[in-house]
């Protein structure tokens, strides 16, 4: 089949387009003919190889971490899903590789695709759908009323969080830039700051919620705009105990994590708060959730691009320009 393969690590290393063996199913996988693909920043950061220490792959690896397409094949022991069903995932993240004709996973990573939606429009949800998810609803416990800060209110991750926030009840305010003033406001934002001009950390306060995606100096600064007892939810980084020790990962790994971690964690407990790093895991079942808001029409995919699977490369080039409104989608089928 032909993928898209990081053959060695390397700061805007392109992607081999080449032949690689189709995957192999097991028991409790499901295999689907790939129709598109998301790109996020976080491909570029694997294939950069940031994620060395977390997330030791094997190369060659077949990169991309969100996938719509349909079932061509079914392991044993899956009771979910028969061939021909529409499906999106984001795979299991030891089991990635999207950017390829075909992929195999475990059928409690996938959920029906939306009905009303396209496959590139469904490509776009997965991994930013459900770390939008996981830091507001499971992690942060997001109650109506409460006030949350999500930064990068335009990117692929901003575009669904805000809109969820808002399903939830919540006063939602978000930085970006003045172009991109009318998107976030549309999709439900009630304050909106211009990262180039306002100050957010002087101008918010008694906010229950930050979801940060940005760097060092924004993630500290947003400290400063919670209110006793609110919670710095990070999927940027650092990465932090809580983090090493729910993968798993050794006793040397949790210790880089707590060193990595330590000067925000401190500074949060000083203002009577409490930071977390979240890296997104794969979920059907609140896939499953998410597919029910789409349908619904309470929420929608923002999809700024569509490239053909050819220019995979390409994609990831432009999601790394950091402009981009909403997901960058590559059409494989």
């Amino acid at each position: 089949m032909k993928a898209f393969v990081v053959d060695r690590y390397g700061r805007k290393q392109s992607l081999r387009f080449g032949e690689m063996p189709t995957p192999e199913l097991r028991d409790d996988d499901i295999l689907v003919r790939v129709h598109a693909a998301g790109v996020n920043p976080l491909d570029s950061k694997i294939r950069d190889g940031e994620f060395k220490l977390i997330l030791p792959y094997r190369l060659p690896l077949i990169l991309g971490n969100d996938v719509a397409g349909v079932v061509i094949q079914v392991g044993a022991r899956v009771g979910r899903f028969k061939v021909g069903d529409e499906v999106y995932a984001r795979p299991h993240h030891d089991r990635i590789g999207t950017f390829a004709e075909f992929i195999a996973m475990n059928e409690g990573d996938a959920a029906i695709k939306p009905r009303k939606l396209t496959m590139e429009e469904a490509a776009s949800i997965p991994l930013v759908g459900l770390t939008a998810w996981q830091v507001l609803i499971e992690r942060a416990h997001l109650k109506a009323g409460q006030k949350v800060l999500i930064h990068a209110g335009a990117g692929g991750v901003g575009t669904f969080a805000i809109q969820l926030a808002k399903q939830f009840g919540a006063f939602v305010a978000t930085t970006t830039s003045a172009a991109n003033f009318d998107l976030v406001k549309r999709l439900g934002a009630d304050v909106v700051l211009d990262y180039k001009k306002d100050d957010f950390a002087k101008v918010l306060r008694n906010y229950d919620i930050v979801l940060n995606s940005l760097g060092k100096e924004t993630l500290e600064e947003s400290l400063k705009v919670l209110k006793p007892g609110g919670q710095l939810i990070s999927i940027s980084g650092p990465p932090d105990p809580g983090f090493a020790r729910d993968l798993g990962m050794s006793w040397m790994v949790r210790q880089v994590t707590r060193l990595l971690s330590h000067r925000i964690r401190r500074m949060a407990k000083r203002r009577y708060v409490h930071y977390s790093f979240l890296f997104m895991r794969a979920d059907g079942e609140q896939l499953h959730k998410i597919s029910s808001l789409v349908d619904a029409g309470i929420v929608r995919p923002v999809v700024d691009r569509v490239f053909p699977f050819e220019a995979t490369n390409e994609a990831l080039a432009y999601v790394e320009t950091g402009r981009t409104k909403g997901k960058v989608v590559v059409k494989v089928r």
